[in-house]
């Protein structure tokens, strides 16, 4: 979750980095929060399952956009740490946190999906609906708990080195700290990423085959449409990522390429937002009528701001020949 002490990278590319962040902020924020309306509606007028694990990823998305602007200060500071220390941390748990819930929450809604078509019968006797609030208790959980290392590592030892030598935030670690963080990256990489991944691919690939011979065009099209979403998270957002763990054990230190992947996983609030638009029916239909009341509202506002400029426009042309 770190990098070594090696700069050869940041000087000049720390906007590449601000650009990122400003993008998926400006991006995924409007549309998470979209999500976020739509999911609580769909959950106070029927709640199933697979709601309330897609409403715990909209949060997850929410906590780590408006974590962002925290990351861009640092980026447009040269990489700098010029806030308080103590927002470090915080930032940083709940930045890496927040990736590693993405994974599982998508791997949660894989199974679920998975279930509902292989065996509908036995799933509609099961009470899905308090089974769905556990995982994602279970969820929030292992992420927040393998992610408390960010805590671990900024208070363990010399607290003055800790805050990072050139004022950095989070990207310089000494030997002995490298020698616990390493392990704990690799551990998280194969727990949080690995087996998610293989569980994904399992259930969405039979699930494809399932629905391959009974299915209508359009709901095939929308199973579709989630995986490869869901594939996109995965192998293009946190597969890079993860890979650093792994390169990062066996050299013995971070790889200097590790925090440009990080940028990627940022991505991932963009990209859930396809999950959610595919993950039904419900949500496509909800998402045109919210888009459809949106431009409702806004749409008086512009031609009111239009006829307010015609009408000026008008009356500097009457000026104009009066004065003519």
């Amino acid at each position: 979750m770190g990098t070594s002490p090696n700069w050869s990278f940041f000087p000049g590319n720390h906007w590449l980095y601000f650009s990122m962040y400003l993008l998926a902020f400006l991006v995924g924020l409007p549309l998470n929060l979209l999500a976020l309306v739509i999911f609580v509606g769909k959950l106070r007028r029927r709640p199933i399952a697979v709601d309330v694990l897609l409403l715990n990823l909209t949060v997850s998305d929410l906590l780590l956009l408006l974590f962002l602007p925290f990351r861009m200060v640092e980026a447009a500071s040269g990489m700098r740490w010029p806030l308080p220390f103590i927002l470090c941390p915080i930032s940083g748990f709940l930045f890496f946190t927040t990736i590693y819930l993405t994974s599982l929450f998508l791997t949660a809604v894989s199974i679920e999906r998975f279930l509902s078509v292989a065996y509908p019968l036995w799933y509609k006797t099961r009470p899905r609906l308090g089974q769905a609030g556990l995982v994602s208790v279970v969820c929030w959980l292992l992420a927040s708990g393998h992610c408390s290392v960010v805590y671990v590592m900024e208070f363990s030892g010399n607290f003055s080195h800790s805050q990072g030598t050139n004022g950095t935030c989070y990207l310089e670690f000494r030997e002995d700290q490298l020698a616990v963080l390493l392990p704990v990256r690799l551990e998280m990489a194969v727990v949080l990423f690995v087996v998610p991944l293989f569980i994904t691919s399992y259930c969405y690939s039979h699930l494809v085959w399932i629905l391959g011979g009974g299915a209508s065009q359009r709901r095939q099209k929308r199973v579709v449409g989630l995986v490869v979403a869901t594939l996109l998270n995965f192998l293009v957002c946190f597969g890079p990522y993860n890979i650093s763990h792994v390169v990062g054990y066996i050299l013995g230190e971070s790889p200097m390429w590790r925090s440009l992947v990080l940028l990627l996983s940022t991505l991932n609030s963009c990209i859930d937002p396809l999950v959610y638009y595919f993950s039904s029916s419900g949500f496509q239909a909800d998402f045109h009528k919210l888009l459809r009341r949106l431009r409702g509202v806004i749409s008086p506002w512009r031609q009111e701001g239009s006829m307010e400029l015609k009408v000026q426009k008008e009356s500097e042309g009457h000026r104009q020949d009066s004065a003519a």
